[in-house]
């Protein structure tokens, strides 16, 4: 799988693809790999579902082998996500004849220090690398916490990260914006660890993503 060269000033890289995903013909095996951080991982969810369990059960997939794995890590960036995710999924897409990835990073770069430039850098060499492997990508992007200062720099890196997508016509869901005055979403993380949402919060990001072209994306 090619990998797209980092700039050494952090520049983001023009990318060209070499291979073009297609939906199978005939029948169809869907592998279906989540790569992320704790919000992935479902991490706070009495019930442990997340919004990833959420959104598969909610999934229409009559006459399509779909097969999925949850391969979110708590406390990870998206330079770590970078750094594993061709090596975690490849494996579980051995048997599939359709290979998709849904990416969701982005508090951690944050708390890491990691510069906007280079979580941009980041996240275009998963997009980029999957891409010129014929393999094809949705992301969903940080919800807002219960810090005002921290949603000011989630607020930059969402803008990053979506613009990222636009331009290579990637779906990029903005959990941000919709949740970031959303009373149900705040009393939830009031409720815990100001971070991370329950079963309600969890509830309302899969919402948001099964109305963001989830199914248009799948094609079922």
């Amino acid at each position: 799988m090619a990998h797209v060269t980092n700039h050494q000033d952090g520049s983001e890289p023009e990318f060209s693809p070499t291979a073009r995903f297609h939906v199978a013909d005939g029948e169809r095996q869907i592998g279906l790999c989540f790569v992320g951080d704790s919000f992935v991982a479902g991490f706070g969810d009495p019930k442990a579902l997340g919004w990833v369990s959420r959104v598969v059960a909610r999934t229409p997939h009559s006459g399509v082998d779909l097969a999925t794995y949850n391969l979110g890590i708590r406390g990870q960036s998206s330079t770590d996500v970078l750094a594993r995710w061709q090596k975690e999924c490849e494996p579980r897409w051995a048997q599939a004849n359709e290979r998709r990835l849904v990416v969701g990073v982005g508090l951690n770069d944050i708390a890491q220090g990691l510069t906007t430039a280079r979580s941009r850098l980041n996240l275009a060499n998963i997009l980029d690398d999957a891409s010129s492997a014929a393999i094809s990508t949705y992301v969903v992007g940080p919800a807002p916490t219960i810090d005002a200062e921290t949603n000011d720099r989630l607020q930059i890196l969402v803008d990053a990260q979506s613009d990222v997508c636009s331009r290579r016509g990637v779906t990029y869901v903005d959990c941000f914006r919709p949740l970031l005055g959303h009373d149900q979403w705040h009393a939830d993380l009031a409720s815990g660890d100001g971070i991370h949402p329950g079963q309600a919060g969890y509830g309302l990001i899969a919402w948001l993503v099964l109305h963001a072209g989830w199914q248009s994306w799948l094609d079922v």
